[in-house]
């Protein structure tokens, strides 16, 4: 192993569970994946860790980790709506048992704006949203430099603002949230296709849904800069991010949210696993 330590970051997802090995310039130097199953969801992520601590370019410091939500403070216990098998389920505790190492959890979400902040599409920014839209569809938001958490580390549910009155069930069980109409599981259910084959109307539509719910949130928390990853944002493209800016600029209309940018993460699909070690960084920096 070399003598520079780095960072073990773990993605918790309704499609996928990654891990990696993460310098500390934020270059992702070692990667495994495996889809999320339905059933039994531990034993697939504790093999994944295992194998990726087992065959380390690097020395590993400490662990970073970004689950949906919701969760307790600080990952104690975590409940991903997008993951069924885990209710209450102790995260934390399991990671640090199998790592024997120090372990770092916030929202997935809350860790991409971290990232991105670190050395992605935000950088030197200091009010800012990040947002995902993918299995299912979370925020996480700096402000004046710091990761807003909340009372009990849920802030930044930006899929759960309402954007349709009376409109579509959530899984959430109230009716007309952005994740029930923006979800790659949700689009699939909408138009009967899987999000990758959208036509270019449901693309527009999902744009100016999730366009909507940012411009609510900006009014709130007077952000100036907003990043995008997800599989179903980023396989969308340029057509969706045009439609999100289209409708922000449209309805945020008051002086102080005129110019809220919106543009895709800089990261790329390693943003999820870079701001997971960003969790990991922000807990160690001394």
């Amino acid at each position: 192993m070399a003598e520079h330590n780095g960072f073990l970051a773990i993605d918790i997802g309704g499609t996928k569970l990654a891990t990696a090995i993460v310098a500390r310039d934020g270059a992702v130097v070692a990667r495994s994946q495996a889809p999320t199953p339905k059933t039994d969801v531990w034993a697939t992520l504790a093999s994944l860790i295992s194998q990726q601590l087992s065959s380390a370019p690097l020395a590993v410091s400490s662990v970073g980790v970004g689950c949906g939500g919701p969760m307790e403070l600080g990952g104690e216990h975590v409940s991903p709506l997008n993951i069924q098998d885990w209710r209450n389920f102790p995260l934390r505790r399991q990671v640090s048992e199998l790592t024997q190492l120090p372990v770092f959890i916030a929202n997935d979400t809350q860790a991409i704006v971290l990232g991105e902040s670190w050395c992605g599409a935000a950088q030197g920014r200091s009010d800012v949203l990040g947002m995902v839209v993918s299995t299912g569809v979370g925020g996480g938001i700096l402000s004046r430099g710091n990761l807003v958490v909340g009372r009990l580390g849920n802030a930044g549910h930006i899929g759960h603002i309402n954007v349709q009155p009376d409109g579509r069930l959530c899984a959430c069980g109230a009716r007309g949230c952005l994740e029930a109409y923006a979800s790659g599981p949700s689009i699939a259910s909408i138009t009967g296709a899987p999000a990758e084959a959208a036509s270019p109307e449901t693309i527009l539509a999902t744009g100016r849904y999730v366009g909507r719910a940012i411009a609510s949130a900006a009014a709130m928390l007077d952000f100036d800069l907003v990043v995008i990853g997800g599989s179903v944002a980023l396989g969308f493209g340029e057509p969706f991010f045009a439609a999100v800016q289209q409708e922000v600029e449209q309805s945020a209309r008051l002086d102080f949210v005129r110019g809220v940018r919106v543009m895709p993460v800089g990261l790329g699909a390693d943003s999820p696993l870079v701001g997971a070690a960003a969790v990991a960084r922000m807990a160690t920096i001394v």
